[in-house]
């Protein structure tokens, strides 16, 4: 058999300690955790559901993160 891959994995961090900051600190403070991906996406933008490992998804309204989560 052969072996896994490394596979990377999710920075250890609370995508929920992003909400309320405005998005230039948000993705500067994410990429500093680890995060390889960062990406903001205005409410209701179309997106697909694949996950990728270690990328942040916030939802942005107003210059801040109302929301956010992995994939």
């Amino acid at each position: 058999m052969a072996p896994l891959p490394n596979v990377p994995a999710d920075p250890d961090d609370d995508p929920a300690s992003y909400v309320g900051l405005p998005v230039e600190h948000a993705s500067e403070l994410a990429r500093a955790h680890g995060w390889a991906t960062v990406r903001a996406l205005a409410p209701g933008t179309m997106i697909t559901m694949e996950y990728q490992v270690s990328r942040l998804n916030f939802e942005v309204a107003e210059g801040h993160v109302r929301r956010c989560w992995k994939g």
